[in-house]
């Protein structure tokens, strides 16, 4: 009997082995291949994305542009306004104030942060190591009812009121096909300061070869979250210098 009992508990966990034995690399590999591979991956320039946002049942249209050399901005379209938010455009970080609607740069703290991101165009898990970052499994997790593997990001530390601090993530692969269906991160600014937030991701697409999730969900851990359609996807866009420029005009204010 005993001896039954010892083959069955053998048994028992040999199940749950498929889950365990996966290492961070093997995880990254998998995901990267199933995705269009890593080739394609360093290869890709840029690409602009098309949405819409939903806040509090208003749709909101969204282009979002991200470039391999750092340009990236978000154009948002509000009651006939074209409003810029996050623009870098290889110097200045940059938005357009909601109330004023005037151009404002960054601070020189959160500029800084936002430079250390640069290198991370199109994901940060490419080339990790050779970045100085690491990476650690942390066993399984369950979200939103899908079976992961959650994996800990630590990237270069930032800086936040003037103190560093690790700049940390956690990642959640599905077990099935590899890909992340959440990342979460604690907000280190704003009225949320010191909250975890969530973007979970879902409805995998493919586009010129390439796998990219068309619908997303911002928000608070455990919180109501603001929903995120990608309707189209460009790959490697033309955009002109002067989108991301910061525009020099009487008015203008600038954060030191």
């Amino acid at each position: 009997m005993k001896t039954l009992k010892i083959a069955i508990a053998l048994f028992v966990c040999s199940l749950s082995v498929p889950l365990q034995a996966q290492s961070v690399d093997e995880i990254l590999a998998n995901y990267f291949e199933n995705t269009g591979g890593m080739d394609a991956w360093k290869s890709l320039e840029g690409m602009k994305m098309t949405a819409k946002v939903n806040q509090q049942g208003m749709e909101i249209p969204l282009e979002i542009y991200q470039m391999k050399d750092g340009r990236q901005m978000t154009k948002i379209t509000f009651q006939g306004k074209v409003i810029k938010q996050g623009v870098y455009d290889g110097e200045n970080l940059w938005s357009h104030n909601f109330m004023t609607m005037k151009a404002e740069k960054s601070d020189a703290e959160a500029t800084a942060n936002f430079k250390l991101e640069i290198n991370d165009f199109p994901d940060s898990f490419i080339d990790y190591k050779e970045k100085g970052y690491t990476a650690e499994l942390l066993g399984n997790e369950t979200i939103d009812g899908a079976e992961t593997f959650k994996v800990k990001l630590v990237k270069e530390p930032i800086t936040v009121d003037g103190n560093q601090q690790d700049d940390i993530s956690f990642y959640f692969f599905d077990v099935d096909n590899f890909v992340p269906i959440a990342v979460q991160s604690e907000i280190s600014n704003g009225p949320q300061k010191g909250q975890m937030g969530e973007i979970t991701m879902s409805d995998y697409q493919e586009i010129d070869g390439l796998y990219f999730p068309f619908a997303m969900t911002q928000g608070i851990k455990g919180g109501e979250g603001s929903p995120i359609t990608i309707e189209k996807i460009e790959l490697n866009p033309t955009v002109e210098d002067a989108e991301f420029a910061y525009p020099k005009e009487m008015g203008d204010t600038e954060k030191e």
